[in-house]
């Protein structure tokens, strides 16, 4: 599966348009405040990271339903929640491609 944010993949060609597709995660967990800036820091990057992991995944398990093997136009929206929450979403187009 060719996940990518832009509208074609170079040396394909897209034959067909399965739909829009997308992925949304939200981590369960907050995070909390220490005292510990950098340990602060890490901490939303490996939740952001996770997070974003299975938004991915949710977009390429939707797109694999629709018998797509590729995914276009990719957009990622990443938003930080007053209480620490971290929000993933991810939108794109399912498509069948070609060399």
């Amino acid at each position: 599966m060719i996940l990518t944010t832009t509208n074609s993949v170079e040396g394909y060609r897209i034959i067909e348009y399965k739909g829009i597709v997308s992925g949304l995660s939200v981590n369960i967990q907050k995070i909390k405040m220490t005292f510990s800036m950098d340990k602060y820091y890490k901490a939303m990057q490996v939740s952001m990271e996770e997070v974003k992991e299975k938004a991915f995944q949710q977009l390429q398990d939707n797109a694999i339903a629709l018998k797509a093997n590729a995914v276009v136009g990719i957009n990622v929206d990443i938003e930080l929640t007053a209480s620490n929450s971290t929000m993933v979403s991810v939108t794109g187009t399912a498509v069948t491609i070609v060399k």
